[in-house]
């Protein structure tokens, strides 16, 4: 008995010592990984923001880009058929949305989703209103039909609420940092 209580007298602090520095140590490597995490997170919102920034602006300018009253006037050349001039119009749109592809991985699925659904209308648009008209007529009754229409609608078009969508979000990401 006076051996196990001499064994016990050495054992039982030898194990609180243990557990306390199994608890400080713990601690100590859990808060260095926090900061280390921190740090990593710190550096990496000095890279990740302004790519996200400058893919927010190459989103913008496609949408503006796409927009008919900058479109038209860039594709528009004298002697072209209705045909001619929405091919060129729908050429213009798929070119450009192919060029930006790769800005969806910068910026969120709402803001990427709004991106392809305009484009998506604006070329529905522009079949729609060319469908109309006779393929062999020219241009300029295109061109004045979609300034027309684009005229006469009264709500925002499709490429203003992308612009507003974009802009939000960017601004989120310039207050808030990568967490937005």
């Amino acid at each position: 008995m006076e051996t196990i209580l001499e064994i016990l007298k050495y054992t039982i602090p030898a194990i609180i010592v243990v557990i306390c520095c199994y608890v400080i140590i713990n601690k100590f490597l859990v808060s260095e990984l926090k900061r280390k995490q921190f740090a990593l997170l710190h550096e990496t919102q000095n890279i990740t923001i302004p790519l996200r920034l400058q893919a927010y602006e190459r989103l913008a300018l496609f949408t503006e880009r796409m927009h008919p009253r900058q479109l038209i006037p860039r594709v528009y050349e004298q002697g072209m058929t209705v045909s001619d001039l929405q091919q060129s119009l729908l050429f213009a749109i798929k070119t450009e949305f192919e060029h930006n592809l790769t800005q969806q991985i910068y910026v969120s699925k709402e803001v990427w989703s709004t991106v392809t659904t305009v484009k998506e209308q604006e070329l529905n648009m522009i079949s729609h209103i060319a469908k109309q008209l006779k393929p062999d007529a020219p241009a300029k009754e295109l061109h004045i039909k979609i300034v027309d229409f684009v005229i006469s609608t009264e709500s925002a078009m499709p490429t203003e609420i992308a612009l507003q969508v974009i802009n939000e979000e960017a601004k989120r990401v310039l207050s808030y940092g990568a967490q937005a």
